[in-house]
């Protein structure tokens, strides 16, 4: 090939390598390669791919086996921990045995303990209510609140004491190889459905709802399995638990073959026999003491311990202390009943004696006889005229403890409450007695329906009986008299009380029943209550009751000092607190006296006596019979002490002569004697005093009363028919009546179903006015 030089125009070789080049038009192309070249070209293509895809592949599959020889052994041992997890793997079948155990435990635990809760939740409201109806009386509700709750702690103490005898039987509570099996397999149910399947269907439903997060989860799970790989779980049974291995009733109990092995070396412990026995056949302290106990026991108490026993002229003491609950719960009714069937004692021959410094223990009389018999409580001790004064310590009983009932009479509001028959006069005239041999204070006799302390006859410095106008009279003289002896204080500057002498004599006034006052007399004599006692002006009262119904106001439990014979159970409340019975103030129980038989007449329970603990024991009172008295009073009428100085200074002489000779007293010549109602129509009276004064009693009625009172005379008619009764009753009161020569007739209730046969009120108190 040549070319053209550009200048000459001729064309010169070119020595060189030729290079044939295309150029391409865009919209013509010109020439180009054929299907043969671009075929061949094909084929040197395919095999440099595949030889690409094969290298992917290999290195992918290194990839593979690598991440699998790293999480493989981490899958596994996660799939492992799970399902030894699921079936309780780590539980060996001990552990089981002692959950099992336990659980039988902590019911039998939590059964105790709620038990030991409720008691003492009760008993702080028991006490609660009782510190409440102490200070501030009781309302119907509040008795009942509180009635029903000393039922509900007692009933609460007898389940905890019953639960506390009933041990834990481990050796019956063992579960059995398949109640093992049967536990793990219930669990691992439990685990794998509550669990198991419900995580696993979370996690599908996420990555299908969202398979982003799944992939993204993806390394996470891997580097989880990474990481067990190499730090891979030990699967293998657990220690036990703490709480198992400390309680001795989870610990193995021996097979029955090491049992009866023991057995042959060592006997059984015996079962302790708790059947009760009567403590009037035990002849030794520790068989009474034994007794108690197991008498206690059979009444539910939880006692700790019963000591210091103790052989009495009467029976038997002992001093019982309790883990739980209260020795209160033994004065209630019907423990009281049960435990004196379960002793064999005399009939209300128990005594409990709550200690005041120990709420958990008391002591318990167990009485066999008559505690009071005449050679423990002797005779009334000889006092000579003037050998006394008002402020020294009298010895007026014993109580059932042998100590001595001794107390000062000075400075005293005294009330007595005890039914007909209970003593309550008795008392009274022992303690007008001791009254009368002093050189320091005088007497003063009321008494609206009898004749009082009037037995000590001219000893007696003033007597107002059986006449409201006399009564009225010498109780507004007293008052008066408080005013102007206020007055004589101050001016002799003598403090807050009045310095008591012979020139200056205390005024011991005894009212006897004091419920049969009239309204203005009772307003009068309470009045002389909270104004008397800085004066030296002292009353004494009797009464058969001792509610405010009674007495006219809620003046019993304000009064310094309380004697309770024989007398209801809301009197003891009422005067000595609502808990005043559980604390063994069971003057509810004494038996009054009849016409044949004494029973308990002269027994009391004393509070407020000065050098005297209050103390809920009984007291047997030295009673001072009528003859003894009249011939005490004669000996020391001729050296009562005289009043004339005290009165000439108060200003009150002259008044004192006008009541002395309203009154027919004049002193040291004796009372006036006064017509006495005859028995029959006082009878009536205390019937219907005893029936709370109704308007009217019918013959039946009555006929109850003086049945009782009198059994031989009055119920010589009770195997007859009632009608044929009724009327023998009738026509004998009324004959006793008109012997009597008493002017009261029976009236017949027209209006009343059965038209029956009565007797009013109004017309035996007009009887009674007649002999006024």
């Amino acid at each position: 090939m040549s070319t053209t030089h550009p200048t000459h125009g001729q064309v010169e070789p070119y020595e060189g390598e030729y290079v044939w080049a295309e150029i391409v038009d865009d919209e013509d192309p010109g020439p180009r390669q054929n299907d043969q070249e671009q075929a061949q070209q094909r084929g040197n293509a395919a095999p440099r791919a595949t030889s690409t895809r094969r290298s992917i592949a290999r290195y992918a599959a290194v990839a593979a086996r690598y991440v699998a020889g790293q999480t493989g052994p981490g899958l596994r041992h996660g799939w492992a921990a799970t399902v030894h997890w699921t079936t309780l793997g780590s539980m060996s079948d001990e552990e089981i045995r002692r959950r099992l155990v336990k659980a039988h435990l902590d019911v039998y635990t939590a059964q105790r303990e709620d038990t030991t809760a409720d008691i003492k939740r009760l008993n702080k409201r028991a006490q609660k209510l009782a510190r409440e109806a102490v200070d501030f009386g009781l309302t119907p509700q509040e008795a009942a609140r509180l009635k029903n709750t000393h039922a509900e702690l007692k009933l609460k103490a007898r389940a905890g004491t019953a639960l506390g005898r009933i041990p834990f039987q481990t050796e019956l509570l063992q579960p059995t190889p398949d109640q093992v099996r049967r536990y793990r397999t219930v669990r691992s149910l439990g685990r794998f459905a509550g669990v198991i399947i419900p995580t696993s269907a979370a996690a599908l439903a996420l990555v299908l709802a969202a398979p982003t997060v799944g992939l993204l989860a993806l390394p996470v799970l891997a580097g989880a399995a990474w990481w067990l790989g190499h730090h891979p779980l030990a699967l293998t049974e657990r220690a036990l638990p703490a709480d198992l291995v400390g309680p001795p009733e989870l610990e193995p109990v021996a097979s029955s073959a090491q049992n009866s092995s023991d057995a042959t070396t060592e006997p059984a412990p015996e079962t302790e026999d708790l059947t009760s026995f009567p403590v009037r056949d035990v002849t030794t302290v520790e068989q009474a003491e034994e007794a108690l106990r197991r008498a206690i026991l059979h009444e539910g108490g939880d006692i700790e311990v019963v000591t210091d026993g103790t052989k009495e002229p009467w029976g038997w003491s002992a001093r019982v202390s309790f883990k739980t609950g209260s020795p209160d719960d033994l004065n209630e009714s019907q423990a009281y009943r049960n435990l004196i069937t379960l002793l064999k004692l005399r009939r209300n021959g128990l005594l409990i004696e709550s200690d005041p410094e120990h709420g958990d223990s008391c002591t318990v009389r167990m009485i066999l006889t008559d505690p009071f018999t005449p050679e423990l409580v002797g005779p009334v001790p000889y006092r000579a005229p003037l050998s006394a004064s008002i402020t020294d310590m009298f010895d007026f009983g014993v109580a059932m403890d042998a100590t001595p009932l001794t107390f000062s009479l000075a400075g005293l509001m005294l009330l007595m409450v005890a039914d007909s028959g209970g003593g309550k006069s008795g008392v009274m005239l022992a303690a007008a007695e001791a009254v009368t041999s002093t050189r320091d204070a005088v007497i003063l006799n009321l008494d609206p329906v009898g004749t009082g302390v009037g037995d000590l006859g001219p000893a007696i410095t003033l007597t107002a009986c059986m006449d409201d106008d006399l009564i009225i009279a010498v109780l507004e003289f007293l008052l008066a008299w408080c005013s102007a002896r206020a007055r004589q204080r101050a001016a002799y500057g003598w403090g807050n009380k009045w310095k008591v002498s012979p020139e200056h004599p205390a005024i011991c006034a005894f009212v006897d029943e004091w419920p049969q006052l009239s309204p203005t007399a009772k307003a009068l004599l309470i009045k002389l209550l909270l104004l008397g006692r800085k004066e030296a002006i002292w009353v004494y009262g009797g009464s058969q009751f001792g509610t405010k119904d009674y007495l006219g106001e809620a003046i019993g439990p304000k009064l310094a000092a309380k004697l309770l014979g024989a007398c209801r159970r809301v009197d003891v409340t009422e005067l000595l607190g609502a808990g005043a019975v559980a604390e063994g103030y069971r003057a509810d129980l004494l038996r009054a006296a009849t016409h044949t038989a004494r029973n308990d007449a002269g027994q009391i329970y004393g509070v407020g006596l000065p050098g005297m603990p209050n103390r809920p024991i009984r007291y047997q009172v030295r009673e001072i019979d009528a003859e003894q008295a009249a011939r005490l009073g004669a000996e020391r009428a001729a050296d009562l002490p005289d009043l004339t100085h005290t009165l000439t200074e108060a200003g009150l002489l002259d008044a004192w002569n006008e009541l002395r000779d309203a009154c027919n007293a004049p002193a040291g010549t004796g009372t006036e004697t006064r017509p006495e109602a005859p028995g029959i129509l006082r009878t009536l009276r205390e019937v219907f005093v005893h029936e709370s004064n109704p308007e009217h009693l019918t013959i039946g009625q009555i006929h109850d009363h003086l049945r009782k009172d009198d059994p031989g005379r009055w119920g010589q008619w009770d195997d007859r028919e009632d009608r044929i009764r009724l009327g023998m009753v009738a026509r004998t009161l009324q004959k006793e009546l008109a012997d009597a020569d008493v002017e009261l007739e029976s009236t017949r209730l027209s209006d009343v179903k059965g038209k029956p046969t009565v007797y009013l009120l109004e017309d035996i108190e007009a009887a009674l006015t007649a002999f006024d």
